[in-house]
């Protein structure tokens, strides 16, 4: 049980840098650290420490919580943090049902794939 989670934890490092485009040399320059060191925390032979684990937030845009697999949210909104068309938004898909979020949330990702 421990492994899995552990294994788990080591991946989403992996797929992180992968989505960067980015290679474990690269990524062992940007965090100071060796080539050896990259591998092993993308096979789960060692966790990053704490100032790593900052290093790898900031450089993935992503928070602590997530690179650890400690949550599925990549970036939580910090309370007071929306501004009101945000808030707005939020409201309204409170009051849909299921299949009006999926289909409000399909849209948004649509909006978003054409940006990229």
């Amino acid at each position: 049980q421990r492994n899995d989670i552990f294994m788990r934890k080591a991946n989403r490092i992996r797929e992180l840098r992968l989505e960067k485009g980015i290679t474990q040399v690269r990524l062992s320059m940007e965090l100071g650290v060796t080539q050896e060191t990259i591998s092993a925390y993308e096979v789960g032979k060692h966790l990053p420490s704490l100032t790593t684990l900052m290093k790898l937030s900031e450089l993935f845009n992503a928070s602590m919580d997530y690179i650890m697999n400690r949550s599925d949210v990549r970036n939580p909104v910090k309370e007071g943090s929306l501004n009101s068309d945000e808030t707005r938004i939020i409201t309204y898909y409170r009051t849909f049902d299921k299949t009006e979020q999926l289909r409000s949330l399909a849209y948004i990702q649509g909006l978003s794939d054409s940006h990229k």
